[in-house]
């Protein structure tokens, strides 16, 4: 198995996992709606896409049902985007994208029906142990109970897992086709614009007026994640998933639950409440050892 996509999608999961950091870090001190951060993303993604198809040369494989398909990848990473956003509001960043994990799942199904992909019997356990953390990672213990809250913001981030799947399927057809940075500008113009639809409303739009009146640092932390480093994880992905297998790409991607621990587990204990998480020892030790189960799996799913 060639190193370089290995590479190259833990890279875009450790970025990744800054993302989510800082995506918490406005929601936690800055945002006041939950419709405020995506409302800003929306903004950010048409930049970003208009700005890079202006830049790069028009590929000569390039036709309308490609330049769709691409578009669609993006519309449809939004969805599922809006969709965890929505979530990571209302709870903890660690314990929200690591149940997101589950999207090897659903890659590798999809990957097998539309592309012919396939997974060894163990890579198909390993996606047992994958569904086992991130379902771990959802279990609270509030008063010395518990249990495992299959509420409304669990199934919320299966489907949105789910999607996130079906548009990396829908972004690998395009990169058959397409250059990875052609594609890139393609998919932030439909993830933007599905950002705008979304959340384009009265309270955002006049939270955000203020923001830039008042010369918010939020706006700041926005746009550093947005134009650059969540910029360079979107590349990254494409990247991985133009050379190597749509399955396999997704499922290592998934290690960002690792680094999504690590870095707020640190912050929390450097600043006590940052981003809202809760450094208990029963609550870390159940982060870590839910995130190993993740991790494993993932190991196991990449292992050829």
């Amino acid at each position: 198995m060639s190193l370089s996509w290995i590479v190259i999608a833990l890279a875009s999961a450790t970025v990744s996992g800054v993302v989510n950091v800082f995506d918490k870090t406005f929601i936690h001190k800055y945002a006041r709606t939950v419709q405020t951060l995506p409302l800003l993303v929306g903004f950010a993604q048409v930049t970003i896409g208009i700005v890079v198809l202006a830049a790069v040369p028009l590929p000569d494989t390039v036709s309308l049902w490609f330049s769709a398909t691409a578009l669609v990848s993006g519309i449809i990473f939004g969805i599922s985007g809006s969709l965890m956003l929505k979530v990571l509001f209302q709870q903890e960043v660690s314990r929200t994208v690591p149940v997101m994990q589950i999207a090897p799942i659903f890659a590798a199904a999809f990957a097998l029906i539309f592309l012919d992909e396939t997974l060894t019997a163990m890579q198909w356990l390993a996606i047992l142990s994958t569904v086992a953390g991130a379902v771990m990672l959802s279990v609270r213990f509030d008063n010395g109970f518990g249990g495992i809250p299959l509420n409304r913001n669990f199934f919320i981030l299966v489907l949105a897992a789910a999607i996130f799947a079906m548009g990396n399927i829908v972004g690998k057809v395009a990169l058959e086709h397409l250059p990875v940075m052609y594609t890139h500008g393609m998919r932030s113009l439909g993830l933007g614009a599905v950002f705008l639809l979304f959340h384009l409303r009265r309270e955002p739009l006049q939270h955000v007026k203020e923001m830039l009146k008042e010369r918010s640092p939020g706006l700041l932390v926005v746009g550093a994640n947005e134009l650059v480093i969540a910029n360079s994880s979107l590349i990254l992905l494409l990247w991985a998933l133009s050379i190597g297998p749509v399955s396999l790409v997704t499922a290592l991607v998934a290690t960002r639950a690792m680094f999504i621990v690590i870095f707020s587990t640190l912050l929390a204990l450097i600043w006590r409440g940052a981003l809202g998480e809760v450094i208990t020892v029963r609550a870390i030790a159940v982060k870590t050892g839910s995130t190993a189960l993740i991790v494993a799996g993932v190991a196991g799913i990449a292992t050829q």
